[in-house]
């Protein structure tokens, strides 16, 4: 079994609620969400952001704007929408029960 290849599905699990979490903080631009996934060591191309922002923006959980760049072409600034915030509740919810759950058992591996 290749470690690699795990560690990148477990992190493709979370990349969309990370994603979702970035943008409740407040509007953003798709550089920052990278920006802000590399200082917490969750590196993402964009090649891999720009399909979740698309596929999250289908599902309706976001929605965007253009702003107008002095220094090129108009920027898309994302924010959640009312499904989208009660979408990212949910996922939350279900993200610290499982990350308990996890706490626990990896815990009890590490007494016995």
């Amino acid at each position: 079994m290749n470690i690699d290849n795990t560690q990148s599905q477990m992190r493709k699990g979370v990349l969309e609620f990370c994603i979702l979490s970035i943008i409740k903080q407040g509007e953003a631009y798709p550089s920052d969400i990278i920006e802000k996934m590399k200082e917490a060591k969750l590196d993402i191309l964009e090649g891999t952001l720009y399909p979740l922002l698309t596929r999250l923006k289908n599902a309706e959980l976001l929605t965007y704007r253009w702003v107008e760049s002095s220094s090129g072409p108009p920027r898309k600034y994302f924010t959640l929408t009312e499904k989208g915030d009660a979408f990212y509740k949910e996922l939350e919810t279900t993200w610290n029960e499982l990350a308990n759950a996890v706490h626990q058992l990896t815990q009890n591996n590490s007494i016995h």
